[in-house]
């Protein structure tokens, strides 16, 4: 269920997650990325039934731009 707040409470509820390419193989810090909706759920790909944010489609460039440039430090 989506909420308000722009997240979803159970995350196992959407379809179409992977994980980036550049995960690692500890699993450390990994997020998923679901494809085929209308915004963008990101999850932490330990807590498949734990939350996911939904992103905009331009919020979402927006912040993998961001981090590509090294806009975003380690930590903000």
């Amino acid at each position: 269920m989506v909420s308000s707040e722009r997240t979803v409470s159970d995350s196992s509820s959407l379809t179409g997650w992977y994980k980036s390419s550049y995960s690692g193989g500890s699993n450390a810090e990994c997020l998923e990325v679901a494809c085929g909706h209308a915004d963008v759920p990101v999850r932490d790909s330990k807590i498949i039934t734990g939350p996911a944010v939904l992103f905009s489609a331009n919020g979402w460039t927006s912040f993998v731009t961001a981090i590509k440039k090294g806009q975003l430090a380690h930590g903000q």
